[in-house]
C-alpha cells in the first residue's frame, strides 16, 4: 500500500506503462491510497513509500542539525567532513575531496573555512611537501561530540516511541541498511 498527500477527494482507476493496474481513492484525511495489483507492484510501493519516508526523516534530522549546527556557522557537509575527520587521524586532500564527491578544489575551500574557524588545521606531510594532511583541533572534536550527543538524544526521544522489539528491529534493519551502503 502507498500513500501520498492530494487536495481532495477523488477515486480513480490508472494503468502504469507496462500496463500494471492501481486504484487509487482518496480520503478525507487527504490520502491516496494505491492497492497494488500483483507482488510486483506490491514492492515498488513499498519501496516508493519508504523513499517519502526516508526523505520526511532526512528532511526532519537535517532541519534539527541545521538548527544546531547554526550557532557554530558550519554547514551539513562541513559537519560531515568534521565527523569522519574526528574518527581518523589525518587525511590528505584527495581523501578528503573523494569522500566528500569533491573535486580537490572544492574540498580546499571546505578545509579553509573549517580552518578558519579553528575546527581543523592542515599542515604538510613530512615524506611530501607537495601533500596536504588535515586534522580535526579539540576545538572541532568538541563541536563533533555535542552535536553527536544531541543527536543522540533525539534518537533516544524516537525510540521511546517504539517497543523493546520494534527497537532492536530498527537497529537490525538500520544496520544491515549501513552494511549495505559502506560496501557500495
Amino acid at each position: 500500500m502507498f500513500k501520498s498527500g492530494i487536495s481532495q477527494f477523488a477515486s480513480l482507476e490508472r494503468f502504469d506503462r507496462a500496463g500494471a493496474h492501481f486504484s487509487f481513492i482518496a480520503l478525507s484525511t487527504e490520502t491516496v491510497t494505491a492497492f497494488a495489483r500483483n507482488p510486483t507492484d506490491q514492492f515498488r510501493a513499498d519501496a516508493e513509500r519508504l523513499s517519502h519516508i526516508i526523505l520526511e526523516m532526512q528532511r526532519c534530522f537535517v532541519l534539527r542539525l541545521s538548527k544546531q549546527l547554526a550557532p557554530g556557522n558550519v554547514s551539513f557537509s562541513q559537519f560531515f567532513l568534521l565527523a569522519y575527520l574526528d574518527k581518523k587521524e589525518v587525511l590528505t586532500m584527495s581523501a578528503i575531496a573523494q569522500k566528500m564527491g569533491h573535486t580537490t578544489a572544492a574540498a580546499s575551500g571546505l578545509v579553509a573555512r573549517l580552518e578558519n574557524l579553528d575546527y581543523l588545521m592542515r599542515s604538510v606531510a613530512r615524506d611530501d611537501r607537495r601533500k596536504v594532511m588535515v586534522c580535526i583541533t579539540p576545538k572541532g572534536s568538541a563541536l563533533v561530540r555535542r552535536i553527536r550527543e544531541e543527536m543522540v538524544g533525539n534518537l533516544m526521544k524516537i525510540l521511546n516511541h517504539l517497543t523493546p522489539d520494534e527497537q532492536k528491529a530498527w537497529l537490525q534493519i538500520y544496520s544491515k541498511i549501513y552494511d549495505y551502503c559502506q560496501s557500495k
